[in-house]
């Protein structure tokens, strides 16, 4: 039988991350799986014959661990989205609504892994592409969020939006932000958007800071495609992508904005609902 194949993508931000790392791997090879980590890791934690480039991990690996925070998971779920490989967070950031492990559920953790004892939860992912005087700029896939900024500036921003080339609302402000259904908790959330349990199929938009008292968030159907044109009285314009990867944006610029033919595949182990993760992770956030 072909042995279980495991990728640690590893956040070397985090000194923890591979501390935590070498302490599981040798956890890992007890039971009889193979472990394959990027060249620097390998390198640095003297285990250079775990070394896969990372661009050769879809070739070879069955379930990706991710050793990081929130946002190592949505730069890895970006990263390997067409190749469709489950992903289970291990919590070594702040909030962790991505993660599913925390370091001190690692061994326990493993067993459900080998006896196959766990469940898979798809996640909605978003397409984004940029047109500018009607030709296509650059496209992106994102987890959490598609985001529209004004910059430095203190003045306005204009947002207008249209399903089906048919005009649905104006937004004047900051902003907007284009939200799946897990991005809910994320910039939408603090925005003063809604949370919406992830295994629906949804689109939100949510202002930031409208100047308007009738601008209000709006929850679409995911087989809807958004167009957004941006305008302003200033060139100071923005679009980021699950808060991570920012273009600048000229006036007039076109985003259209689409359920993505890919989903993020996380491994759940915990029996435990997204409301209990909600309750504990803002519990624990407030203490």
């Amino acid at each position: 039988m072909k042995a279980l194949q495991i990728g640690l993508a590893i956040n070397r931000g985090k000194p923890k991350a591979l501390i935590v790392a070498r302490e599981l791997i040798p956890l890992m090879e007890e039971k009889g799986i193979q472990v394959w980590v990027e060249p620097r890791v390998a390198k640095h934690i003297g285990r250079e014959d775990l070394s896969l480039a990372y661009e050769e991990f879809p070739l070879k690996v069955d379930i990706l661990f991710v050793f990081g925070g929130d946002g190592s998971i949505l730069g890895i779920a970006r990263d390997f989205a067409k190749h469709d490989i489950p992903i289970l967070g291990i919590n070594l950031g702040h909030l962790g609504f991505l993660s599913e492990a925390e370091p001190d559920d690692l061994p326990d953790m493993l067993d459900f892994i080998v006896q196959k004892q766990y469940k898979t939860e798809e996640r909605m992912m978003l397409e984004a592409e940029l047109y500018r005087a009607g030709s296509l700029i650059q496209s992106w896939t994102a987890l959490n969020d598609v985001g529209i900024a004004k910059g430095s500036y203190s003045r306005m921003i204009t947002c207008k939006i249209l399903l089906d080339n048919k005009e649905l609302n104006t937004f004047f402000g900051d902003g907007l932000i284009i939200s799946s259904p897990t991005g809910s908790t994320a910039y939408s959330m603090s925005a003063g958007g809604p949370i919406v349990a992830p295994n629906m199929d949804a689109l939100l938009l949510t202002p930031v800071c409208p100047h308007s008292l009738t601008a209000r968030p709006i929850i679409l159907s995911a087989d809807e495609e958004i167009t957004i044109e941006v305008s302003a009285t200033h060139n100071e314009l923005g679009l980021s992508i699950d808060g991570q990867i920012g273009f600048e944006l000229e006036i007039f610029d076109q985003i259209k904005i689409k359920r993505s033919p890919f989903t993020t595949t996380l491994i759940k182990w915990k029996d435990r609902s997204f409301f209990d993760v909600i309750k504990s992770k803002f519990h624990h956030a407030v203490e």
